[in-house]
C-alpha cells in the first residue's frame, strides 16, 4: 500500500484550528490523563476528531501509513503530536480497533479548552456504546463475549472456573471444569463462545503457571484484561442477579448452588461490565450453565487450519468457511447465528439430523426456498432493534422497523404451509407452531371461518373501530354472529358489527389518540415502553427467523454449487466409519479458475483408521487432509457436504497441526510451536476425536524430526486410537503400516494404512506433473528437487542439489525394518537398524514424551522442575546406550 493511500483525496486532513490559549489548555488536560498503553483516545471536535501523543503516531502509522499526517500542537518544549481524523475515517478506525484487532480499547471525549469528559468507552468485548457508529453502514456479524477465568487447585487437580457475559444478547453463563497444564479446555471454551476479551486476576498464587493460559488467550486473539483478585468475589451476587435476571430469583439461586469458584468470576464480570449501573438491564438478562461437552471442541489451531472464520487478508469471501456458507438474507441475525454454529458444531446425532432434515426440505423444494429468501430479505436486525428500544434515547424508528419485520410473519407462515414434503411434520413442530402463537390477533377470523382482509375487514368510522362483512357472507354465519357479537348497522355494502373486546380496544384507541394529539412526545415514549415490554416475544421471533435463515442458507449453498453437495449419513462416535467418496474442499473449489480433483477418504476402524500420507510438496496433501476436517465440521454443523457420498461417525473434537503461523513474532520458534500444538493433541485427544497433522518435525534436524514423528505416531495409534490423517515428508514412517499384527499382537487391529498423492515424472524430460489424486500405498521416492525444478530454480542449483542428494543417499539409508542384510558391496551405508532396535527405541522415545508431559511443572518451582527434567534426560541417555537407533538422536 502506498503511503498516501489512506489520506483523503488531495492528501489533506481536517485542520486542527486552536489558538495558543486553547492549545495550552488542552495540552494541560491531556497530560493529566492516566497512562493506559491499551487505550486509543479520540477527542470530538464536532466536524472531525483528533488523537494525540503516542496515539497520534499509532494512527499515522497504522491507518494513514505515513508520518506526514502528524501535526505539532503547542510549542516545542511542551507540545504534543496530533493527528486529525474525519468522521468517516473515525468509523473505519473504530471498526478495526473493536471488531478486528484485540489489542486496544477505544475512548471518546467531548468538551473544549481544558474541560473534557469521557462520553464513550469500548473494548472488543463491550462495544455497546459504539454500536451506532460501528453498524451504521454494516451488519453486526458476531456478538462479542467477555469471559472471566479463575484457575484453582483442588484435591491435587487443576480446575478452571469460567463465567461469560454476552451484552448484545443479554446472557450470562457459568462453568467449572478440570484442566491440564496446557489449558486445552479453556481454549476450546474461548473458541466456542466467540470470546473477544478475557478477565484474569492480576495478583494470582504463584503455584499455578499462568503462561500457558496467557498463551491460549493470545492464540485466540483475545484482549487480556487483568483485574484485582479482590474483584473476584460472590458477595451479594444472588441479590445483584435478582435485579437483572428475567423471572424468579429461585432458579438463579439453584443454579448458583452448583458452583464454587465460578461465582467469583461472575461477580468480577458483573462489576467490570457495570451491569447494575444501567437500569435498562433490569429483568432482561438470562443465565445458563455452559456445557463444554455439548459441542465439538475446537482450538485456535483448528480454527486456523480449517479456515473457519474470515481472515483479514482474504482476497475474497470464499477463502473462509464462514464467507462461503454465508448466504443468509436477514440483516445481521443469520450471520451471527452462522458464526456461532460454526464454532459450536453439534455432537448429538438427533440434533444434527434435525438440522439436516430442514436443509433437505429446503434443498428439494425450490419454491419453498426461494419464497423464504424473498421474505427474509425484508426482515431487519430484530435483536438490535429490540436492544435499541431499551435505550433511554429510543424513538419510533425501531418500533416502525420492528412492525415492518413482524408484518412478514403471515407471509413466512404461508410459504412454510405450502410445503407438503416428507419433513412437513418437522416444519410444523419446529417453526409453524411458534409462528401461529404470534398471529393470535386473527382468532376472530378463525372463529367465524372467514379469511382476513378478503371476507372479514376491520374498519374505522363514526362508530369507531368495527368489523364488516358482506351481506352474502352474513347469511353463512348469521346464527353465530347474532349470538356472540353486537350488530351495529346493516346496509347494502354489508353488515358492521363489533365485540366487547374490540369496543374496549376502540375506546382505548380513542383515549390514546386524544392523548397523542395533546402530548405527542409522551405518547411516543409510551409506545416505545409498551413495545419494549414485548422484548421477549421479539427475541423468540428473532431466534426462529435466524434459524430459518441459516438452514435455508445451507440449502442454497448445497444446490447452487457447480457440483451439488450431498446429505451425509451420521452415526454416533462409538460406531461407523468416516467415509467420504468424491470429497472436495469447498473453499478451494470455489476459487476462480480452479478445476478441483475430488478424492476419496476411507477412515475405517481396524483397517485405515490411521493414515500416513506421503508425496511431493504442492501435490495436494495439505488440501486433502484439511478437506476431510472441513467436511466433518460442516456435517456436524448440520450442512450438506461437498462429496458424492458421505458417512460420518460423529467426532467430539478436531485437532489440527498444519503450520506454525506467526508465532515467531511472539518469540516462539517454529519447532517449539509445533511441539506445543502436538502436546495439546497428545493430552487432549481421545478415540472420539479427529486428528489432522501436516509435516510434523520439519523445524529440527532430519533425525530428530523423524524420531519424534515416529514416537508420536505410535502414541496416537496405540494410546489415543483416534482416526488420524498424518501427512509427512518422512517416507520412512510408512514402515509403521508393516507392523499391523506383527510387533503389536497385544493391540489388535491398529488400522494403519499408507496413502500417497500421485505425481508423474516424464522419463525423457524428467519433468514433474502433479496428479492431485490420493492413492493407496506409500510414495516410493522424494520429489523435493523436482518441486524446485517446478518452481524454476536455476539449473546450476538443481544440478548441485542432485549431486549432494546422491552423496547423502549413498551415505545413509532409511531404517531397515525388513531384517534382511544389505548385499551392496562397498557401499558407504552406516546407519542400518534392526526392526527390534527401531521398535524398542520408538517405544522408549514415546515413554520419554509421556513422562515429560506428565511432569507437574506448574506445581513446582524452577529449580525442582530443572531437576525433574534432568532426571528424565539422564534415564533416557542410559537406556539409549544399548540402542543404536536412539543413539542417533543424542
Amino acid at each position: 500500500m502506498d503511503s498516501e493511500d489512506c489520506l483523503p483525496e488531495g492528501g489533506k486532513l481536517p485542520e486542527l484550528k486552536l489558538d495558543a490559549r486553547q492549545a495550552q489548555g488542552f495540552i494541560s488536560f491531556f497530560k493529566k490523563l492516566p497512562k493506559d498503553p491499551r487505550a486509543i483516545r479520540f477527542f470530538d471536535r464536532r466536524d472531525y476528531y483528533t488523537a494525540h501523543g503516542e496515539n497520534a503516531t499509532f494512527i499515522a502509522k497504522a491507518y494513514y501509513h505515513t508520518m506526514t499526517a502528524l501535526r505539532q500542537l503547542g510549542g516545542n518544549s511542551d507540545g504534543i503530536s496530533s493527528v486529525s481524523v474525519s468522521r468517516a475515517m473515525f468509523e473505519t478506525i473504530a471498526r478495526n480497533l473493536l471488531l478486528d484487532r484485540t489489542d486496544h480499547t477505544l475512548e471518546l471525549y467531548e468538551g473544549s479548552g481544558s474541560s473534557w469528559r469521557l462520553t464513550k468507552s469500548g473494548t472488543p468485548g463491550n462495544i455497546g456504546s459504539f454500536e451506532d457508529i460501528l453498524f451504521a453502514n454494516n451488519d453486526m456479524q458476531f456478538s462479542p463475549v467477555t469471559v472471566a477465568l479463575f484457575p484453582v487447585f483442588r484435591d491435587g487437580q487443576l480446575y478452571v472456573a469460567l463465567s461469560f457475559v454476552d451484552m448484545t444478547n443479554r446472557k450470562l453463563g457459568l462453568a467449572e471444569f478440570p484442566e491440564d497444564s496446557r489449558f486445552t479446555n479453556v481454549e476450546s471454551a474461548l473458541v466456542a463462545l466467540g470470546c473477544k476479551e478475557c478477565l484474569l486476576p492480576a495478583d494470582f498464587e504463584k503455584s499455578i503457571d499462568l503462561q500457558p493460559l496467557q498463551d491460549a488467550i493470545s492464540n485466540c486473539s483475545i484482549l487480556l484484561t487483568e483485574r484485582k483478585k479482590a474483584e473476584f468475589k460472590s458477595r451479594d451476587l444472588v441479590q445483584d442477579l435478582g435485579r437483572i435476571i428475567r423471572g424468579s430469583v429461585e432458579p438463579v439461586r439453584d443454579l448458583l448452588s452448583q458452583f464454587d469458584y465460578a461465582l467469583g468470576a461472575l461477580g468480577a464480570l458483573v462489576s467490570y461490565a457495570e451491569l447494575l449501573a444501567d437500569d435498562t438491564n433490569y429483568g432482561n438478562y438470562t443465565i445458563e450453565k455452559f456445557n463444554l461437552d455439548r459441542y465439538m471442541r475446537l482450538d485456535s489451531a483448528a480454527v486456523r487450519a480449517l479456515n473457519i472464520v474470515e481472515g483479514k487478508t482474504d482476497v475474497n469471501k470464499n477463502f473462509s468457511l464462514f464467507g462461503l456458507m454465508n448466504r443468509t438474507c436477514t440483516a445481521g441475525m443469520g450471520k451471527r447465528l452462522l458464526n456461532k454454529w460454526l464454532k459450536q458444531p453439534l455432537i448429538d446425532v438427533n440434533e444434527i439430523n434435525n438440522r439436516l432434515d430442514m436443509v433437505q426440505a429446503f434443498a428439494e423444494d425450490p419454491e419453498l426456498r426461494q419464497g423464504l429468501r424473498q421474505q427474509l430479505k425484508r426482515i431487519s436486525d430484530i435483536d438490535r432493534l429490540t436492544h435499541a428500544l431499551r435505550k433511554k434515547s429510543a424513538n419510533l424508528q425501531p418500533v416502525v422497523k420492528l412492525y415492518q419485520s413482524c408484518s412478514r410473519i403471515p407471509y413466512i407462515k404461508g410459504v412454510l404451509q405450502q410445503y407438503n414434503g416428507q419433513f412437513s411434520t418437522s416444519v410444523m413442530t419446529r417453526f409453524l407452531s411458534s409462528l401461529e402463537e404470534w398471529l393470535t390477533e386473527n382468532r376472530y377470523a378463525t372463529d367465524l371461518d372467514l379469511s382476513v382482509d378478503k371476507q372479514l375487514k376491520l374498519e374505522k368510522g363514526p362508530f369507531g373501530h368495527v368489523f364488516r362483512i358482506s351481506k352474502k357472507d352474513e347469511q353463512k354465519v348469521r346464527k353465530k354472529l347474532t349470538t356472540n357479537y353486537i350488530i351495529i348497522e346493516t346496509r347494502k355494502d354489508g353488515v358492521k358489527f363489533t365485540s366487547a373486546k374490540l369496543k374496549k380496544l376502540g375506546d382505548q384507541y380513542q383515549s390514546l389518540l386524544g392523548d397523542y394529539t395533546s402530548c405527542q412526545k409522551k405518547i411516543v415514549d409510551n409506545v416505545v415502553q409498551v413495545s419494549c415490554t414485548f422484548s421477549e416475544v421479539f427475541e423468540n421471533f428473532a431466534a426462529i427467523i435466524s434459524e430459518l435463515d441459516v438452514l435455508q442458507s445451507f440449502a442454497d449453498l448445497a444446490i447452487s454449487c457447480p457440483v451439488p453437495y450431498v446429505r451425509p449419513d451420521i452415526t454416533t462416535s462409538e460406531e461407523g466409519d468416516i467415509i467420504l467418496q468424491g470429497s472436495r474442499h469447498p473453499c478451494v473449489e470455489a476459487q476462480d479458475g480452479v478445476n478441483f480433483i475430488p478424492n476419496d477418504c476411507t477412515l475405517a476402524r481396524g483397517k485405515s483408521w490411521f493414515q500416513i500420507i506421503t508425496g511431493p510438496n504442492m501435490g495436494g496433501k495439505s488440501t486433502f487432509i484439511r478437506q476431510v476436517g472441513v467436511n466433518v465440521l460442516m456435517a456436524q454443523v448440520g450442512s450438506f457436504v461437498p462429496c458424492d457420498q458421505a458417512s460420518i461417525s460423529v467426532r467430539d473434537c478436531i485437532f489440527a497441526r498444519v503450520g506454525a503461523g506467526d508465532c515467531q513474532l511472539r518469540g516462539v520458534s517454529t519447532f517449539m510451536q509445533e511441539m506445543l500444538e502436538t502436546a495439546s493433541i497428545l493430552k487432549g485427544a481421545s478415540e472420539k476425536s479427529l486428528i489432522i497433522i501436516d509435516e510434523l518435525g520439519r523445524g529440527t534436524s532430519t533425525y530428530d524430526g523423524f524420531g519424534l514423528a515416529w514416537a508420536i505416531c505410535e502414541h496416537l495409534v496405540e494410546v489415543t486410537r483416534a482416526p488420524t490423517l498424518f501427512a509427512t515428508h518422512f517416507h520412512e514412517l510408512t514402515a509403521l503400516a508393516n507392523k499391523n499384527g506383527d510387533q503389536h499382537q497385544h493391540v489388535p487391529d491398529l488400522g494403519i494404512a499408507n496413502y500417497h498423492v500421485g505425481a508423474h515424472i516424464d522419463p525423457s524430460s524428467r519433468k514433474l506433473t502433479m496428479l492431485y489424486k490420493v492413492e493407496p500405498g506409500s510414495c516410493d521416492q522424494s520429489f523435493g528437487i523436482h518441486v524446485a525444478e517446478f518452481a524454476n530454480f536455476p539449473e546450476a542449483v538443481i544440478a548441485l542439489a542432485k549431486s549432494k542428494a546422491e552423496e547423502l543417499e549413498d551415505f545413509t539409508s532409511a531404517p531397515n525394518l525388513s531384517g534382511e542384510p544389505s548385499d551392496e558391496v562397498g557401499s558407504k551405508r552406516k546407519r542400518v537398524f534392526s526392526p527390534d532396535d527401531v521398535t524398542r527405541g520408538a517405544a522408549r522415545a514415546r515413554l520419554l514424551l509421556e513422562d515429560f508431559s506428565a511432569l507437574p511443572l506448574d506445581e513446582v518451582d524452577g529449580s525442582k522442575a530443572t531437576e525433574m527434567v534432568a532426571k528424565l534426560k539422564s534415564d533416557f541417555e542410559n537406556d539409549a546406550a544399548s540402542n543404536p537407533w536412539l543413539q542417533q538422536f543424542l
